[in-house]
């Protein structure tokens, strides 16, 4: 039986895009955790960011990828750039994911990031420092996952990427 499949990667490295195009291509839901919450809370990403703070939105988001984990049915699941450094989170999640980490440049990050939704750690300019930053905080963690897959071409040839190692090391 197929394990869950857990993207992780920075803000911007494509998690949400490539994540629901996998999904689509294994016939798997998707657990977008961003999205989850905010159709659960009703606000974008930054204000409830703004409104309980990081250590409480961490809380939320680990939350919500337990509650996916549990579902019978093999899924995808894109947790937030920040989750995968949050102590345990890598390590625990292996039992029962293949995790995959989509690496990409700080600068190929930014440009993206800039492109997408507002993101709360990357607000107040100089996006590519701000990512070069999280890059060297989280990547040890990053490093942590099963396999990488760099996440500098388009959405489909990461996509595929992701998919060949689903099917050759998660059981897709």
């Amino acid at each position: 039986m197929p394990r869950h499949l857990i993207l992780v990667g920075l803000p911007g490295s494509g998690k949400s895009t490539v994540g629901r195009r996998v999904a689509e291509d294994l016939g798997a839901p998707l657990f977008d955790i961003d999205s989850l919450l905010v159709r659960e809370m009703g606000m974008p990403v930054e204000q409830i960011f703004g409104m309980v703070g990081e250590q409480r939105f961490r809380e939320m988001e680990h939350k919500a990828v337990l509650a996916a984990v549990a579902a019978e049915e093999p899924a995808v699941i894109v947790p937030g750039g920040g989750w995968a450094a949050q102590p345990g989170h890598m390590h625990g999640a292996r039992a029962f994911a293949l995790l995959i980490y989509l690496s990409c440049l700080p600068t190929t990050a930014a440009r993206r990031a800039e492109q997408g939704v507002v993101r709360p750690l990357l607000a107040g300019g100089d996006t590519v420092g701000r990512i070069r930053k999280l890059l060297e905080s989280r990547e040890p963690f990053y490093k942590l996952a099963d396999l990488e897959v760099v996440a500098e071409r388009g959405v489909a040839d990461v996509a595929a990427g992701v998919v060949d190692l689903a099917r050759s090391h998660g059981g897709w």
